[in-house]
């Protein structure tokens, strides 16, 4: 199976736990079934470290991020960047005009496809796939699906920097800029570089290893990276502070002075001016 459709299964069985408790951050109804059928023994194989409260916090942070976006007013195009099994376009409460493109390799987009009808499951929102290789040149396929990037846009990549080299992430970045107009925004995270090199993180690093999935990229200067490739950072949390999972993360949030810590980032960001 592709690494990043394994992926995508594994972050639907994270969303169906958490939409099955009592105190849910969110819920996504359809994740369960989308998990399938790998998602939930993944789970089990990558258990420990915070990861389940992770993803959960992270989910909730863009979706917030999204919906406060869209509520100024001047995007009404968002695309979702190796959308994997993702279900906002069905979850959300998109207002309307808003166009969402799902981005992602064809095999998966026409799994995920097969399974959402199966479901009976109908998008809240304009909804359109885009088949692409993120290796290759994918803006002309996001186009022909009827993007513009004359108009502002908001970006997200959940869970994909983790995957790509620091050149890689650093080309990502750049490609979203340039077709982004002016007012377009970009969410997404990063792991610190540290979290890649602790002693306990190794065993669950290891483990994506074997399983042909490493995390590769991170960086403890979130906020250098993001401006050296044409974007602002304007909201910077880290899990377990205010507006990112207070009370739902295990463990203390570190000062920003302590060198060393692992660390999570989450990111809202802006196009810089030209």
């Amino acid at each position: 199976m592709h690494a990043v459709s394994y992926t995508a299964q594994w972050m639907a069985a994270a969303r169906a736990l958490e939409s099955e408790r009592d105190d849910a951050l969110y819920h996504d109804p359809l994740a369960r079934d989308l998990a399938e059928p790998k998602g939930f023994e993944l789970i089990e194989r990558y258990e420990g470290g915070g990861l389940l409260p992770f993803i959960s916090i992270r989910t909730k942070f863009l979706d917030d991020s999204i919906l406060s976006t869209l509520a100024e007013g001047r995007v009404q195009q968002v695309v979702l960047i190796a959308a994997g099994m993702d279900t906002r376009a069905f979850r959300l409460d998109w207002p309307a005009g808003v166009q969402v493109y799902e981005v992602d390799h064809g095999p998966l987009i026409e799994e995920k496809r097969r399974r959402i009808a199966a479901l009976g499951a109908e998008p809240r929102t304009d909804r359109r796939e885009v088949s692409a290789d993120l290796t290759q040149e994918w803006l002309p396929a996001l186009r022909e699906a009827g993007f513009d990037p004359a108009r502002p846009t908001l970006w997200v990549a959940e869970a994909l920097t983790f995957f790509l080299t620091e050149e890689q992430a650093a080309g990502l970045l750049r490609l979203l800029a340039s077709a982004s107009a002016p007012g377009s925004r970009l969410c997404f995270d990063i792991l610190g570089r540290s979290l890649l090199r602790s002693p306990f993180s190794k065993p669950f690093l290891d483990t994506l290893a074997e399983d042909g999935t490493p995390w590769i990229f991170g960086t403890d200067e979130p906020e250098e990276f993001v401006a050296a490739n044409l974007w602002k950072v304007t909201d910077l949390k880290e899990p377990g502070e205010p507006g990112a999972g207070q009370g739902r993360w295990p463990y203390a949030v570190q000062p920003r002075s302590r060198r060393g810590a692992n660390r999570l980032w989450l990111i809202r960001a802006e196009i810089a001016a030209g």
